[in-house]
């Protein structure tokens, strides 16, 4: 919390006031590809422009193809050498995931990196169009099938480049304030029980889970790919748009904590990039330093079950 509202650097040489252009600072990242979701607004934007600053081949993937080339022309303005795709995705769309996929493999480009940034946050209960929880839905199950679809290719890539693949999954400190049992995989449809602040720490604390389960499982095949989740910060963007007064009011009183967003995409491209981080894996980060999560974010036996539990709703989904 000292750092945090000081600012000052933590062992990486980076704290809170850091920001993505500092941290990625002299990174050549022309030989990578990276996927970044939700990547047309908010921290995903910035996340998408300082890759491609730093010369990467950026697809931003979204929902909203419109608003998403928007932002590569900014990005096109800015850095006329940029290398931008835009292709759509629908996160709480099974059908949508597996277009995106197919969209993306047809360009026939390798995968170095992978951010699933995209989600929404502290919704009223309705279901996605395969009929989960939307939070759920959208923050994990939509970015775990994803990562799944994605994943060959990225082993393909790391195996024949020889570079690391990273995977970054964006969680975030309010995996702290969930269910009593972490997932309710008995109740994750259950509408009388919803609260929409604890759905959307149990989808966060699932993506911790996610990146820890995934991270165990390719070290035990021996692939060179990282997967970790990091913690953004509290910023003021359109993620917080159903508790936009809440927020406001909120921000008020703990000004001090609040992030910008150059400020809030440090940790993201912080653990894409930065070749400190080489063969780091299954972590937890805040303010680009690493940081342990809630006992539940490190619960092996969970991690498992969930894995388990995610398969099974996207069979169950697809067989629909």
């Amino acid at each position: 919390m000292f750092r945090l509202i000081t600012g000052i650097r933590g062992p990486s040489g980076f704290g809170s006031a850091s920001t993505a252009e500092q941290v990625t600072a002299g990174i050549d990242a022309s030989n990578l590809t990276a996927i970044v979701t939700g990547g047309a607004s908010g921290i995903g934007y910035e996340t998408a422009r300082v890759l491609a600053l730093r010369k990467a081949h950026v697809v931003i993937a979204a929902r909203n193809v419109e608003a998403a080339n928007e932002a590569k022309q900014k990005i096109l303005k800015e850095n006329e050498t940029a290398r931008i795709d835009v292709l759509k995705l629908d996160l709480c769309s099974m059908k949508s995931i597996k277009a995106f996929a197919d969209d993306f493999n047809a360009l026939d480009l390798p995968l170095n990196i992978l951010i699933n940034n995209a989600g929404i946050m502290f919704c009223p209960y309705q279901l996605s169009q395969d009929g989960i929880e939307i939070q759920f839905a959208t923050n994990h199950l939509g970015h775990f099938y994803l990562t799944n679809l994605l994943l060959e290719k990225m082993k393909h890539t790391a195996k024949s480049t020889g570079i690391e693949g990273r995977i970054v999954n964006l969680s975030s400190i309010a995996h702290l304030y969930t269910y009593s049992q972490g997932i309710r995989f008995d109740g994750i449809n259950d509408e009388d029980s919803y609260s929409d602040k604890k759905a959307y720490g149990q989808s966060k604390l699932a993506n911790i889970l996610h990146a820890n389960e995934l991270s165990r499982r390719l070290q035990e095949e021996g692939v060179n790919i990282t997967v970790n989740s990091v913690h953004p910060g509290l910023i003021m963007t359109n993620l917080m748009r159903h508790s936009a007064l809440l927020m406001r009011v909120l921000k008020v009183f703990t000004y001090i904590l609040w992030k910008n967003v150059p400020q809030g995409a440090a940790t993201t491209c912080y653990v894409a990039l930065h070749p400190k981080l080489k063969g780091v894996t299954g972590k937890y980060f805040v303010d680009c330093n690493e940081f342990a999560p809630s006992k539940l974010a490190r619960n092996e036996v969970l991690a498992k079950r969930l894995w388990d539990f995610s398969y099974k709703l996207i069979n169950k989904c697809q067989s629909n």
